[in-house]
């Protein structure tokens, strides 16, 4: 079996040609979005409908699916495929869908983004590999083999605290002189790593704030925009804060970060997404299935979690 893995007729897909796609389409808000489940861990597809939908009428700028938020890690191949299929032909065009693909084998990763992109995804979002512990040198080889078999965009995804591996801006600045890598979402906090990427690698790469509670600073100082787990509850209001943040108006950008501020921080009380799941069912937008081993939020968290829903004003569905 060669790097790509066991993939039927892969001469028919030809790798991604620089000027295909703009990369500042990746930009604003794009929502890391919840998978909904049945109450015995099935996919509640009507459900994934009507999120999508709603999120286009927000305003939201981007839909990751199957990306962490999304309990990748215990979805089959089959059901990320289904997914993809599903919200590519839900939002038609309309804004960027983007694959989660990324796994701790670089030909699995090399796979996945194949299907994804024959599933129809405007791009693929790849984590760095967890537990492997990979160097410097390996994540740079590892996505450099991704990026010559992978026929759509390729957005980079560094999370230490879930990967035990950190993604150092000058690997970055490596892989961004790729034709088919053409972004970062970053999750480390703060804006020193943003502004770091930035300088290294240019205005045209884009960077993606991977971080809701420190997301608006990030984008003030060097980001194109956040994929947030927080617009999953409030996509009107983070799209709002992130035009304004586009257009100067930070003032404004902030008293809506502030009424955020808590839902930021408290859906994480728990390991994501158990709080913003089990948020989201207390709002009518999905049943209230995870699949193990995720279990449902604690009893202890119930009442932080409602503070930071109240703080943020949240009535409904509706904003």
């Amino acid at each position: 079996m060669d790097i790509a893995g066991n993939i039927a007729n892969p001469g028919e897909i030809t790798a991604f040609e620089a000027g295909e796609t703009e990369n500042k389409m990746f930009a604003g808000s794009l929502v890391a979005l919840v998978t909904p489940m049945e109450s015995d861990g099935a996919l509640a597809l009507d459900a994934f409908d009507r999120l999508l939908d709603w999120h286009i009428e927000s305003g939201t700028n981007g839909i990751v699916v199957a990306g962490t938020t999304g309990e990748s890690a215990t979805l089959t191949i089959e059901e990320t495929r289904a997914l993809v299929e599903r919200a590519v032909r839900r939002v038609n065009g309309r804004i960027p869908v983007i694959a989660g693909t990324g796994t701790n084998s670089t030909a699995t990763t090399i796979q996945r983004s194949r299907l994804m992109a024959e599933a129809g995804a405007d791009a693929c979002l790849v984590v760095t590999p967890y537990y492997n512990k990979p160097t410097q040198e390996g994540l740079y080889q590892h996505y450099r083999a991704i990026e010559e078999e992978c026929p759509v965009p390729i957005l980079l995804y560094n999370v230490p605290g879930r990967t035990c591996c950190d993604m150092q801006p000058q690997t970055v600045a490596r892989l961004a002189e790729l034709k088919g890598i053409v972004g970062v979402k970053e999750a480390v906090a703060g804006d020193e790593r943003a502004q770091e990427i930035r300088a290294l690698c240019g205005d045209d790469f884009a960077i993606l704030s991977g971080d809701d509670p420190t997301a608006l600073e990030c984008m003030a100082a060097a980001a194109d925009g956040v994929i947030s787990v927080t617009a999953n509850l409030m996509p009107g209001l983070v799209s709002e804060m992130c035009a304004l943040i586009k257009d100067g108006k930070l003032p404004e950008a902030k008293d809506i970060d502030e009424r955020l501020s808590l839902l930021s921080r408290d859906l994480f009380v728990e390991a994501n997404p158990i709080p913003a799941k089990w948020a989201m069912h207390r709002m009518g937008l999905i049943p209230d299935g995870l699949r193990l081993p995720l279990t449902p939020l604690a009893s202890q968290y119930h009442a932080i979690v409602e503070l930071a829903m109240e703080h943020a004003d949240i009535d409904g569905v509706n904003e």
